[in-house]
C-alpha cells in the first residue's frame, strides 16, 4: 500500500526523455531503447575510438557503445549516472553493451577490466565512481574479473571538461600511475571511461598500464563525442 502511494508521488520516469515508465520498463522507456545512438564501433575495424589513438599508443582494439550529442539521450543517461548517483543506468548499460560484445571475438582474450579512477578525495566527494557498474556489468555479463586496484590517480585535480587536448594532457601526465607486481604481468587490460573527448586521460592511463612487462591494453568508453 505505501509502496503503491509512493509510487504515486513519486511516478518512475524515463531517464531518457522523463516521460512516466509504463508497468513493464525499466529506467528507460521502449522508445528511448530504440534510440540508443550506438555506434556499432565493434563491427568497424577501424572505427573513430581507435583512430583517436593512432601513432599514440598500441591497442588491441578500441571501442565506445554511444555517441554523445548535446542535448541527446546519451548526455542525459551520463549526467545522471555521474552526477545525481544513478548508478543502476551504469548497470543497464553494461548489460545492454555485454550482449552487443557477446560475438566480438577479440574481447575474449581480455583479462582484466580497469576503471578509469577517482582520486580518493573525488571519490569521496561524489561517493562513488561512475563507470564501476558499467563495469561491473560488463564483467558479469561476459566474465571477465574487473580490477579497481591497479590504476591509481595520485593527483587531486578540478574537472578537464573545459580544457583543450595539450592543458588536459600537461596536467594527467603525472596523476596516474600503476600498483603492480609480476602477477599482473603479461596481461590484457580492458580500460573503460565513461566518455571519450580528447582522449589524453585515456591516452595517459594506457601508458601507465603498458609500464606493466608484456601488458597490452584495450579501451571501452560508454559514449564517443562527436564535434
Amino acid at each position: 500500500m505505501l509502496k503503491n502511494l509512493f509510487k504515486l508521488i513519486f511516478p518512475d520516469l524515463c531517464c531518457g526523455c522523463k516521460n512516466l515508465l509504463l508497468k513493464n520498463e525499466y529506467l528507460l522507456c521502449y522508445k528511448c531503447r530504440h534510440d540508443l545512438p550506438y555506434t556499432y564501433h565493434h563491427k568497424i575495424q577501424h572505427n573513430n575510438t581507435i583512430k583517436k589513438f593512432y601513432g599514440l599508443i598500441p591497442l588491441e582494439f578500441g571501442l565506445s557503445m554511444l555517441y554523445f550529442h548535446h542535448g541527446g539521450i546519451a548526455q542525459e543517461l551520463i549526467h545522471n549516472l555521474k552526477y545525481r548517483n544513478q548508478q543502476n543506468i551504469g548497470s543497464l548499460l553494461g548489460e545492454l553493451y555485454a550482449k552487443e560484445l557477446q560475438n566480438f571475438e577479440p574481447i575474449r582474450s581480455v583479462t582484466e577490466i580497469i576503471p578509469v579512477p577517482l582520486h580518493p578525495k573525488k571519490l569521496k566527494e561524489r561517493g562513488y565512481n561512475q563507470v564501476d557498474s558499467f563495469c561491473e556489468s560488463i564483467g558479469m555479463h561476459l566474465q571477465i574479473p574487473v580490477n579497481k586496484n591497479l590504476l591509481l590517480r595520485t593527483q587531486y585535480n578540478k574537472t578537464q571538461t573545459q580544457k583543450n587536448r595539450e592543458a588536459r594532457q600537461q596536467l594527467t601526465q603525472t596523476i596516474f600511475d600503476v600498483n603492480f607486481s609480476a602477477k599482473d604481468e603479461n596481461k590484457h587490460f580492458l580500460l573503460v571511461d565513461d566518455v571519450i573527448t580528447t582522449g589524453s586521460t585515456l591516452e595517459i592511463c594506457a601508458k601507465a598500464l603498458l609500464k606493466i612487462p608484456n601488458a597490452k591494453v584495450s579501451i571501452l568508453t560508454i559514449a564517443y563525442t562527436q564535434s
